[in-house]
């Protein structure tokens, strides 16, 4: 049997009453719950000799459990005895089963050890085990990053800890000189926002002592004008600042009404050890929030400058003006029928508008040449892809502006290895690219020009599909034929004025450009055929 099984059995074995063996290999847990049994059996100092004893056993003890038994056990005693010094061994079991990955089973202890009921085990009533309050936390302190949430489960878990009626945490803003907070148990969630030096709670966050008020209304620091407008009758509080692993003060408990008779010298060492965890995990999380703010604003920042050097080549080319666009939207949703992650979408997205940021070192007489391209002028063109892969690797960025980079200049690569500028081949092509191939070519003759109309939609499709596993990825263009006609619509109208309406958007929503290629490939004059015809040539000629 493992040691933890055996802790968890003998505990069972004490709750039901009775005895359980020893075991050699387990001389210092055997002792632990010894002296348990005779704590519960009114032996105090008989259990004290026990304990004595197993501190020595445990110097050379290396299992774990044992000392997380020790102390906690060590702890619960103290909490009943009412001896302050529980929170010492409280805070010793909690940290040893962070540090050693063992939180459920220091969880599995507590439950145990309050189904012990019997009577001398609870010399005062235990409502909630403070230690459960102080491992939830320290939970909250290594998994949560939202500020909001972790205010509220520290509050919460003080709260029942203490046997208090209402927490409310509060945070310092050094920019508005504020202490604020969004929980107020009771209260609703509304934010709370004052001046530091405000009230109980700015007086003990500027002079960080901790205030212990047993009749609020004879205290001339409380403000009674609170209770008025809430309708809350305070009675007692307990005010208390938290500090950060520095000792600066970065906000303050707030505890009111003791559940029963006042707070204790004991609530104040409990607060302080939750305290101890709190502030860290407060101020990691105020980090963590302003930082995100910090690379939100980055990213909006970085996508403006894309969405700049896109409208670059619109500004300079006017006959594929809206095209890097277009592309962008036909990308997404392909990435999107995919079910890509939404972090891969958004580098497509941005390769897609940068794919032809290199047509700015294209002469303007072949850029916007509205004739055919002579040999001469179809190969300086092509070097529209090469030179956007040398403008992009110049800017110094992450490792995913490299990869949005090798997609932007891999969208005119073939899949049978005959495109260019590297002559990739199948997988060796980023798939961003490969989804931006079609995207590029399906824009490109499905786009009215100034020397030509778009191309009949049936003859796209047919294009699509007759050069998928030569120029294109089967897979990508099985993909882009699976999506509807209201989506597609919606992206090739970016170039006219016409408006979608609700009633052809659900008739569209219904059929793939798969399905509108088999009516009209069956020679279907239908309802669907004329709807889709209208948007896309502005008018009811049959596209077919």
């Amino acid at each position: 049997m493992s040691i933890k099984k055996y802790i968890l059995k003998s505990l069972d074995d004490i709750i039901e009453g009775k005895t359980f063996s020893h075991k050699s290999e387990f001389n210092s847990i055997f002792c632990i719950l010894n002296g348990l049994i005779k704590y519960i059996n009114n032996n105090f100092d008989s259990a004290l000799q026990d304990f004595a004893d197993t501190n020595i056993l445990l110097i050379n003890d290396k299992n774990i459990e044992s000392k997380i038994l020790y102390e906690f056990i060590l702890g619960y005693i103290n909490y009943c005895e009412k001896n302050n010094i529980y929170v010492l061994h409280y805070n010793n079991a909690k940290k040893l089963a962070e540090r050693n990955n063992q939180v459920d089973f220091l969880s599995q202890l507590i439950e145990k050890i309050n189904r012990i009921k019997n009577g001398s085990m609870y010399t005062t009533e235990v409502k909630k085990d403070p230690l459960l309050a102080l491992v939830k936390i320290g939970q909250a302190v290594a998994a949560e990053k939202n500020i909001d949430k972790l205010i509220q489960t520290i509050a919460e878990e003080t709260k029942e800890a203490i046997q208090a009626d209402r927490c409310t945490v509060y945070l310092y803003d050094k920019e508005t000189d504020e202490l604020w907070s969004k929980v107020a148990l009771g209260l609703g969630s509304t934010e709370l926002r004052f001046k530091s030096n405000k009230g109980l709670a700015g007086h003990v966050f500027q002079t960080g002592e901790t205030i212990n008020i047993k009749d609020a209304y004879s205290d001339s620091r409380f403000n009674k004008n609170v209770d008025k407008e809430t309708g809350y009758k305070t009675k007692t509080i307990l005010c208390m600042p938290i500090k950060n692993i520095e000792q600066e003060t970065i906000g303050v408990f707030q505890v009111l009404n003791k559940i029963t008779g006042y707070f204790t010298e004991e609530d104040e060492d409990l607060l302080v050890t939750i305290g101890s965890s709190a502030g860290i995990s407060l101020e990691n999380a105020t980090l963590f929030a302003r930082q995100e703010e910090l690379l939100n604003e980055q990213k909006k920042i970085f996508d403006s400058f894309i969405s700049t050097l896109g409208a670059s080549i619109d500004a300079r080319d006017k006959i594929t003006s809206g095209h890097s666009t277009r592309v962008r939207m036909y990308s997404t949703l392909i990435a999107e029928a995919f079910n890509l992650p939404q972090e891969d979408i958004e580098i497509i997205q941005k390769a897609a508008a940068l794919h032809d940021i290199g047509k700015i070192g294209i002469r303007d007489s072949v850029l916007q040449k509205e004739g055919k391209l002579t040999p001469e002028e179809y190969q300086h063109i092509q070097q529209h892809v090469e030179i956007t892969h040398n403008i992009l690797e110049k800017i110094n960025m992450s490792d995913e502006f490299k990869l949005i980079t090798e997609i932007a200049c891999s969208h005119h690569e073939k899949y049978d290895g005959t495109g260019y500028y590297r002559h990739l081949k199948g997988e060796e092509i980023p798939f961003g690219g490969r989804i931006l191939a079609v995207s590029d070519v399906f824009d490109a003759i499905t786009s009215k020009r100034h020397y030509r109309d778009k191309m009949p939609i049936v003859k796209v499709i047919s294009i699509l599909i007759g050069d998928s596993g030569t120029h294109f990825d089967k897979n990508v263009v099985d993909k882009f034929l699976s999506i509807t006609l209201d989506k597609i619509t919606e992206v090739f109208l970016t170039e006219n004025h016409l408006v979608l309406s609700e009633e052809d958007k659900n008739i569209l929503s219904k059929y793939t450009l798969l399905d509108l290629y088999n009516k009209l490939n069956a020679g279907e004059n239908s309802e669907l055929v004329n709807k889709f015809n209208f948007y896309y040539t502005g008018n009811l000629v049959n596209a077919s």
